[in-house]
């Protein structure tokens, strides 16, 4: 037994842990990184060392654990370090497994696993028979297959296990969520753990200018730059090994090679989950006789020590999941870190020494950072989620208890999805198929291509493939699967490695699907199949709604191509891609930058229209096609019908539709007066023109039950006053022959009465003290009465419309007919106004009456008889 285990400071809370576990049968440990809650905790447990201060080394009655970690990496160190911890060999006493690789002895009583395994194992036994207790690491990250595991085991616990005891370990003191979801009416007990934290001084080393926000999977530059400059500020300025955090693989790679002419008295070490395991192993050593710089994504935030550090460069960024639920679009970004990720980082300089943590941001930035990472349940691809709940009995999720609650809409998304691919039936149950796919341990849609590929491309090619989907291949490989299928089965890299045991793993997987059993009916799994087609089938059957045709024009050599997925998602290649050319592509790996109408192609594979059609085959549609369409160049548009066959979004064939459905027809012309408008699409005689403008006037006066006649509300109404002209059109010639007038009028208030006063409230003419009838210009705001002056001698009144509501606006005109004056209060303007007028006037028009008063004189059309000389 290695003395080292006696030095963990979490021994002191162990018995406190123990008679939590005895009294309520579970129980939060709050610990922070480096007191031994990931290794000394299940040792003592499982009744493999004593754990009490002072205590023995060892002791009896042995008792089965199983410790779920959110990493691979995460699971072979804890199992490597308890191994250590005993002195005994990884799977004897302590085993792991991961996908795809297990080493657990007959006689190991603690078994590390990832989350992900433990979720296929309820999944399998929902008793988890032989198994005491489950500890639940790193809860804190909120990662979705713990989440997942968590709801899970609270069922069991509840309905079949109550003797299961349960630990929720999380390395920060926010635990209230938990101790509440663990309790039983009330919260579980938290067991708090000290530890050993020396003092971190805090250094804020921004970049000298100001450096761009990241944007999907981009960092800025000069920000990894400054990195690099910080990491070598720091072996200056400090004692021990420099811990470097950044966001991931590729921004470690830059900055590695930033670092290159660091000289060979610095190892530069870089540690993400693709990480050969000689390299991981490196990194979990103690330091030799070189000090070292450690490059890490956030796998060296809690779930893993790095022995001697004593500097943490942190450049401030993360990376989160994102799904684009209405383009079927998911990835990772890069965001701003949380405040807590910021503290938890830090603290890795201060385990085993006073250190430093060098900040490559300006302090100022903290104010508009988050507090806490975002949970992954709340913002990323449910499908996975989706249909694990379901195997699980909890359609839809209902009835889990969830720290949170999955969104409405990315669970309709998700359920779509499974439904789509036969994992659901229509009342979100999973079906035969869907345990089928679940088993798998793949995500939905590449279980899927597994169990119905296997028999059209054989059960080989199909597990290489599937294998390239689920371990992403290298960007530096290219955007061509096939050519990066070709390239990895000779490979001798690390990538290369963890692929060939997938494709192992894949291999064994016992429920190929039959031909024709809710898969994709047909195809030979022998080698009359290219490798190209093969690749093409693989990806299409994964995400049919990323099968994509070519748009536009071929491109010159060297531009983008630009797609239409089957999504209706637009898709670009990048410039010099080798699929550049293709007509059909299926989009395996794909993201859309903020802003960017256009999703990018990061990993593909070319196919011809037969495949696209047999992957595809649930979204083929025929449909009839009636639309109002502008040709270009144009802007009078018709109707236009079609008889076209899709796939999705993309158009395989048209042809012309001669005898549309009425109703699509109706619709077509509907569509045609919204983008249009009535006022260009109808003919409006001078007739129809005056009745809608007295109807508008009637309606902004009075309201009700006059009709609103604005080009919004006759198109809203179309159904009302273009019928049945209207059910009887075919093209933009019917509409514009329909008689505005007569349909106008359907829109009158017939069934109030109030109709039969249109005249008496809008007149269309007035008489004047002429006797002549004079239109009213209903076109303004005010309705206007325009009339030469000597028409109106005698009108003592200006007339009001609607009910006295308005005044009537007067246009005075001259004998010429030329405006003189406006007035609506005629009275006024014959006792201030015309003395004026008359004086300019009656020098120009002496033939015309000019009396001294207006108000008794003869109203006449006329001028005055013609004296001789």
């Amino acid at each position: 037994m290695n003395p080292a285990w006696l030095d963990l400071p979490v021994r002191r809370a162990l018995p406190e842990l123990r008679r939590a576990l005895v009294e309520r049968g579970s129980a939060v440990l709050a610990a922070p990184p480096g007191t031994g809650k990931t290794t000394l905790v299940p040792l003592v447990l499982a009744g493999l060392v004593d754990g009490e201060p002072g205590g023995p080394g060892g002791a009896s009655g042995r008792r089965r654990v199983l410790v779920a970690e959110p990493r691979r990496l995460a699971v072979r160190a804890a199992a490597r370090r308890m191994a250590w911890l005993l002195g005994t060999p990884v799977g004897e006493d302590v085993g792991f497994t991961v996908r795809g690789e297990r080493r657990v002895g007959p006689r190991a009583v603690v078994e590390v696993v990832t989350t992900g395994v433990l979720l296929q194992r309820l999944q399998r036994d929902q008793e988890l028979d032989g198994v005491d207790v489950v500890l639940l690491d790193e809860c804190h990250e909120r990662h979705l297959d713990a989440d997942t595991a968590l709801a899970f085991l609270l069922d069991v616990r509840a309905a079949l296990r109550p003797d299961l005891q349960l630990v929720c370990a999380s390395a920060t003191s926010d635990t209230a969520a938990w101790a509440a979801l663990l309790g039983d009416g009330a919260p579980a007990p938290v067991v708090a753990a000290q530890g050993i934290q020396y003092p971190v001084e805090v250094v804020w080393a921004p970049p000298p200018r100001p450096v761009r926000p990241p944007q999907g999977l981009r960092t800025d530059p000069a920000l990894l730059e400054q990195v690099a400059v910080t990491a070598l500020r720091a072996l200056r300025e400090r004692d021990g090994d420099v811990l470097c955090f950044l966001p991931g693989a590729g921004e470690i790679a830059r900055v590695a090679g930033l670092l290159g002419g660091a000289g060979g008295a610095v190892e530069v070490l870089q540690l993400h989950g693709r990480a050969d395991r000689a390299v991981q192993d490196a990194v979990l050593s103690p330091a030799g006789d070189r000090r070292r710089i450690v490059l890490s994504t956030s796998v060296a935030e809690s779930s893993l020590t790095v022995p001697g550090v004593r500097c943490v460069v942190d450049c401030g960024l993360a990376r989160e999941p994102r799904t684009d639920h209405a383009r079927g679009l998911s990835s990772l970004v890069t965001v701003r870190a949380s405040l807590a990720t910021g503290r938890q980082r830090a603290g890795r300089a201060g385990r085993e020494a006073p250190g430093a943590v060098y900040r490559c941001w300006a302090e100022v930035e903290d104010a508009r950072a988050k507090a806490l990472p975002t949970p992954e349940i709340l913002q990323a691809d449910l499908v996975s989620f989706a249909l694990q709940a379901a195997c699980w009995g909890a359609p839809g999720a209902r009835g889990l208890a969830l720290p949170d609650p999955p969104p409405d809409g990315a669970m309709a998304a998700a359920r779509e999805s499974l439904t789509a691919l036969g994992a659901l039936d229509a009342d979100g149950r999973a079906t035969a198929r869907g345990r089928r796919i679940a088993r798998t341990g793949l995500h939905p849609r590449l279980g899927r291509a597994l169990l119905d590929g296997a028999p059209l491309v054989g059960e080989g090619r199909a597990a290489e493939l599937v294998a390239l989907l689920s371990e992403e291949p290298p960007r530096a490989l290219g955007d061509d699967l096939t050519a990066v299928w070709r390239t990895v089965r000779t490979g001798r890299d690390p990538y290369a490695a963890r692929w060939r045991e997938e494709v192992r793993r894949l291999r064994r997987q016992p429920d190929a699907e039959e031909p024709g059993a809710g898969g994709v009916d047909g195809g030979r799994a022998d080698g009359a199949v290219a490798d190209a087609t093969a690749a093409g089938l693989l990806v299409a059957l994964a995400f049919p709604e990323r099968i994509a045709r070519a748009r536009g024009a071929a491109p010159e050599p060297g531009a983008r191509a630009s797609y239409l997925m089957a999504s209706g998602t637009a898709a670009e290649t990048a410039a010099g891609s080798a699929l550049s050319g293709t007509e059909w592509i299926a989009v395996a790996v794909a993201d859309r930058p903020a802003g960017s109408p256009s999703a990018r192609v990061q990993l593909a594979a070319a196919l011809d229209e037969a495949t696209a059609r047999r992957a595809g085959a649930p979204l083929l549609t025929v449909r009839e096609e009636v639309r109002w369409a502008v040709p270009p160049g144009t802007r009078r548009g018709d109707v236009a019908a079609r008889r076209v066959e899709s796939l999705g979004a993309v158009e395989l064939a048209a042809e012309p539709l001669p005898a549309p459905d009425r109703a699509l027809l109706r619709a077509a012309l509907l569509e045609g007066l919204a983008t249009e408008g009535a006022d260009r699409l109808l003919t409006w005689s001078a007739e129809a023109t005056g009745l809608r403008q007295r109807l508008a006037f009637l309606h902004r006066e009075l309201g009700d039950p006059w009709p609103d006649v604005s080009d919004r509300a006759l198109l809203d109404r179309a159904g009302e006053w273009l019928e049945p002209e209207l059910s009887r059109a075919r093209r933009r010639a019917d509409l514009e022959r329909i008689g505005t007038t007569s349909a106008l009028a359907r829109l009158l208030p017939w069934a109030s009465g109030a109709a039969g006063r249109l005249d008496e409230l809008a007149p269309e003419r007035i008489t004047v003290p002429s006797g002549s009838r004079v239109r009213v210009d209903y076109s303004a705001d005010r309705p206007v009465l325009a009339v030469k002056l000597q028409e109106l001698f005698g009108w003592q009144e200006t007339p009001r419309l609607a009910g006295g509501r308005a005044p009537l606006t007067v246009h005075l005109l001259s004998p010429a007919g030329r405006p003189a004056a406006v007035t609506g209060d005629l009275a006024s303007f014959w006792r201030d106004g015309y003395r004026a007028v008359r004086a300019d006037l009656r020098g120009r028009y002496p033939r015309h009456p000019w009396p001294e008063d207006p108000t008794t004189a003869q109203p006449t059309r006329r001028a005055n008889p013609r004296r001789d000389a």
